[in-house]
């Protein structure tokens, strides 16, 4: 989810540690004691078994003693940031000091060492590794002096760890309800995937993933194997650079009967060519058997915030500076998206509004993220609107819910947000604790779908797809792991057949996969895929086709 600095700042232990001893007040208030280091010195040769479940140990100072040898257990010190094993007779280590990925500072200095176990480089989190007087090969040693020498040794060790682990099992399909089969009905699967970007994929962020597996032309295989595995009728993605939608994913997507449209962040307006191609976006695409494409819509948050920003500071300067967008497809059904082999004779065409949105990713500004999704929904009711008067000439209040709405992305949200309240509810109170107390409320009554005294409102009547007891995580990392993508959809319109469940926890922790991108999990979010079920419109918004002695396509 956070895309800046690595993880939180960190200040190695005081090499002079102090301690106090409680009063008789303080033993008698109550007062607990607490303590996250230990020491243990005096020519010591071997450490007691009960050590190591000690996993509230933050510090472990061994250093000055005789020992030989590490357990592989201390790899249940799961919390240690920092590890002195200097000036003992270490002649190797436990491979199991690798899974100690908190730790920010290895000392083994002084040693009889002649080889490192290769896992060492899972230890992403570390700054300081201290070698010094261990008879070394000089290859690690020229690694480990050259500039930035600890990163470049854990990145060379990393690289040529051998990756043991299997491919995750098959995520299992979740029925959910039966399609009809007394009348005509459209089946189609819609997925939504942020497949991180190129540029954002880097060891400074993800440096748990060897650099040969953060490769782009390494990733781009298995995203689109991950595609093409699903195989979904509309396939909404996030994270998408231009230049691979021009020259990877929509030449590939084609070659499988799909179309698809694409738009860059705003700041791609005011860049070069060459610099605009690696600016990411959103992009949806469509199977040609059975949508075709009426029209497509750019929403940018910064330009609706500067056009709706009079009287605010904050949203001028915290709104406006933010160019994520919103992508939508006015779709049109055809015939091939009826699968039940329910007669249809006279097949309709239905009209169908399909976005996808990439909300920023921020924690700090959540009052951004509730409003960019307030103004997506306030220019997805003026393009449907518009899309509705076109087919009614002169209609003065045309009927939103009319037309179905599929709503896919990264909202960078989670399911207790104001995001997702205002989404789920349709409303969010004018106060709520996301807007921080900012100077929002004049500007949000411009983009106000409806007016309520103390709501915020939209009209769309939607489901979502995904509760949040089916998949524990949509995105999973080191320092994150939970619910930020979500699929919606109109309950007026839509049957939701069933999904794609969760990837086997166990997998997760049997090979120790401490987070994603990953040799086997190409992209740090994982896609969701769901089947929707939508009976035959009768309605005027529809337009007829006559499709008599036309065979009904069968999946």
């Amino acid at each position: 989810m956070p895309k800046d600095n690595k993880y939180e700042k960190y200040a190695s232990p005081n090499p002079r540690r102090a301690h106090t001893f409680m009063s008789a007040e303080d033993l008698a208030a109550g007062k607990k004691s607490s303590w996250y280091e230990l020491e243990i010195t005096g020519a010591v040769r071997n450490l007691a078994p009960d050590l190591w479940n000690l996993q509230h140990l933050t510090s472990l100072y061994l250093n000055a003693n005789n020992l030989s040898r590490i357990p592989p257990d201390i790899n249940k010190l799961t919390q240690l940031t920092y590890l002195d094993l200097s000036s003992n007779k270490l002649r190797s280590l436990p491979s199991e000091l690798g899974d100690l990925a908190h730790l920010r500072e290895l000392l083994l200095n002084h040693n009889c060492l002649r080889v490192l176990p290769y896992e060492l480089g899972k230890l992403f989190n570390l700054q300081t590794l201290g070698l010094k007087g261990n008879p070394l090969s000089q290859e690690i040693m020229n690694l480990y002096n050259s500039p930035n020498g600890t990163q470049k040794l854990l990145s060379y060790m990393l690289d040529h760890l051998v990756v043991n682990s299997t491919q995750p099992p098959s995520r299992q399909w979740v029925w959910l309800a039966n399609s009809e089969r007394n009348r005509p009905t459209a089946i189609f699967t819609v997925m939504c995937y942020n497949v991180l970007c190129d540029k954002y994929c880097t060891r400074q962020l993800y440096g748990y993933c060897p650099s040969w597996a953060l490769n782009w032309e390494y990733r781009k295989k298995g995203i689109m194997e991950e595609i093409k595995h699903c195989a979904a009728d509309i396939i909404c993605l996030q994270e998408v650079e231009t230049d691979q939608f021009y020259n990877f994913f929509l030449p590939e997507l084609k070659r499988d009967g799909y179309d698809g449209i694409f738009s860059a962040k705003s700041r791609a307006r005011t860049m070069t060519e060459s610099e605009r191609k690696y600016v990411d976006g959103c992009a949806i695409f469509y199977r040609t058997s059975k949508f075709s494409l009426l029209k497509e819509h750019l929403v940018e948050f910064n330009q609706v915030a500067m056009a709706n920003a009079e009287g605010s500071d904050d949203m001028l300067n915290r709104v406006m500076t933010k160019d994520n967008i919103g992508l939508a497809a006015m779709l049109e059904t055809k015939e091939g998206v009826f699968e039940n082999g329910a007669p249809a004779e006279n097949f309709i065409c239905q009209q169908i509004m399909v976005a996808t949105a990439h909300i920023h990713w921020d924690p700090e500004f959540c009052d951004v993220k509730l409003i960019q999704t307030m103004m997506l929904m306030w220019e997805l009711k003026h393009i449907i609107e518009e899309s509705i008067r076109s087919f009614r000439p002169g209609s003065s209040t045309p009927d939103i819910n009319s037309i179905p709405l599929i709503l896919c992305g990264d909202l960078n949200s989670l399911p207790d947000s104001g995001v997702l309240e205002f989404l789920n509810s349709g409303k969010v109170s004018r106060n709520h604790v996301d807007f921080k107390e900012r100077g929002y409320d004049d500007c949000l009554q411009r983009i106000n779908v409806s007016t309520e005294k103390d709501f915020l409102l939209h009209d769309f009547r939607l489901g979502r797809a995904y509760d949040n007891d089916i998949m524990p995580f949509t995105n999973y990392t080191f320092d994150f792991k939970g619910i930020i993508d979500y699929i919606f959809y109109s309950r007026d319109h839509l049957n939701l057949l069933g999904l794609l469940g969760p990837l086997n926890a166990n997998w997760f922790q049997q090979n120790k996969v401490v987070g994603c991108p990953h040799p086997h999990v190409p992209s740090d979010h994982f896609p969701l895929l769901v089947e929707y079920e939508m009976p035959v419109p009768r309605s005027e918004n529809s337009r007829q086709v006559s499709t008599a002695n036309t065979p009904v396509k069968n999946r």
